[in-house]
């Protein structure tokens, strides 16, 4: 039989333009966005967040410096409208350059609603089409709570395009996006409240570490409500009312919902092709990236892959799977070392085997802490409390895990994913000559 496409690609962000991109010379390709090309990490997500962490960390580290070298009375202060003008500098350009290189490459590529008529046959506002293989990219959304004033309640897509300084706000959740905004937002001089229903943060982290990025942040000014069940958000005049269940908190100018990001699949009808979700969340999927019907792959945010829902784990499943349509490969997707980082000034971060799995099995892994404020790196921009934790395999005695809270830890956590990735010994390290002195060169205070 032949279809319209070899391949059709519902999606249009980093998972999906992989894709695209891999098969445009080999197979008959068409990708389909409803939204903004490129997805939400360029647009709404990781890229334009980072813009605005780069200035509020800026403040942050100039105030670290004073009578260091740097002097004066004046406080340095954040101007949130030219803040968020910045970051439009570079978010304004995405959907077009994006759709731009699409062009340039002749893929066919639609802006609508796709919807899942078979296992073959998609709908596209109304037209039928055909393809011997589809793939679902169309990555997460995020969750509002289904409470009284839920209409009230915004999401981070909002927060990083509120253009107004928006003096007081209440995020409800303290995950990744919660814990990132309120970092933004706080330095920024905004009053800042979190709800949370229990006593923890970033629970995929070591709760040792997530105490103190809390502590930071409390520090910094964030009110945290702990053990709190958000109920309702009332509307008064022109405030927003929190209401959990032992407290009513008034005076908000905006209520952030950051409570998950689960799978955006609400318009696709799976059921249609017979396409099932998991109990976990996602679109189920083998080690192959196949859902339920062999013909339909599902990649990034929006399966229920293994690997953590990063912007780059999306683009290895998206050339993984076009690997294995194009048949250059025949093999389960294997996935590298990943690290993950919170930008919540200082940073925190984890790579390779975690301190829970290490302290769980001692008789394989070894884990040692590390004061990291004597570092040259760390003494120069004056980050008295920069630490970590190896973990070191017993038998090999190579690093196979990292945990690092630090101003741009984000450095330091890349050379140790490298380590890791090729099992670096000490012995290796000692032949490396990195530029000196620097973040790398400190690396030789591990084996000293």
């Amino acid at each position: 039989m032949r279809y319209d496409y070899d391949v059709v690609v519902i999606g249009g962000g980093p998972a999906g333009h992989q894709v695209a991109y891999a098969l445009a010379d080999k197979k008959r390709v068409l990708i389909v966005e409803n939204d903004l090309w490129g997805g939400t990490c360029p647009n709404r997500g990781c890229d334009p967040k980072k813009m605005l962490y780069g200035v509020v960390e800026a403040k942050r580290q100039t105030s670290l410096y004073q009578n260091k070298g740097l002097a004066g009375t004046a406080e340095l202060t954040v101007d949130w409208p030219a803040m968020i003008d910045f970051k439009d500098s570079y978010t304004s350009k995405i959907p077009g350059a994006t759709e731009g290189g699409l062009r340039q490459a002749n893929i066919h590529h639609n802006r609508g609603t796709a919807k899942l008529l078979s296992n073959h046959a998609i709908d596209l506002e109304g037209e039928e089409l055909s393809a011997d293989k589809i793939i679902i990219a169309t990555g997460a959304k995020a969750a509002v709570p289904n409470i009284p004033g839920a209409e009230f309640i915004e999401i981070s897509d909002d927060f990083l395009n509120e253009k107004v300084f928006p003096e007081k706000i209440a995020i409800i959740g303290a995950g990744y996006v919660a814990i990132e905004l309120a970092n933004i937002a706080v330095t920024a001089g905004v009053e800042v409240h979190v709800f949370q229903r229990d006593h923890e943060i970033l629970k995929a982290f070591p709760a040792e570490y997530t105490k103190q990025v809390a502590d930071n942040l409390i520090q910094k000014g964030v009110h945290f409500h702990w053990n709190a069940h958000v109920t309702r958000v009332k509307k008064t005049a022109n405030e927003l009312e929190v209401g959990t269940d032992d407290e009513n908190v008034a005076g908000f100018k905006h209520v952030y919902a950051a409570t998950g990001r689960p799978a955006n699949v609400a318009a696709l009808d799976l059921s249609a092709a017979g396409v099932e979700m998991a109990e976990t969340g996602g679109v189920k999927v083998n080690e192959y990236l196949q859902t339920t019907v062999e013909n339909i792959y599902a990649i990034g945010d929006v399966a229920a892959s293994p690997a953590p829902k990063l912007t780059p784990v999306a683009g290895i499943e998206g050339r993984y799977v076009a690997k294995l349509i194009s048949g250059e490969i025949s093999e389960p997707i294997h996935y590298p070392t990943i690290a993950q980082l919170i930008f919540a000034g200082p940073e925190l971060g984890q790579v390779g085997v975690s301190l829970d799995v290490a302290k769980k099995n001692p008789a394989d892994y070894e884990t040692m802490a590390y004061d990291l404020s004597g570092w040259y790196t760390y003494n120069r921009i004056q980050d008295a409390s920069a630490q970590a934790t190896i973990v070191v395999n017993h038998d090999s005695g190579m690093i196979v895990g990292a945990t690092v809270l630090a101003t741009n830890a984000e450095e330091l956590l890349n050379y140790f994913a490298e380590m890791i990735a090729n099992e670096h010994t000490s012995e290796d390290l000692s032949k490396w000559v990195p530029v000196y002195p620097s973040a790398a060169s400190d690396l030789q205070y591990l084996y000293e």
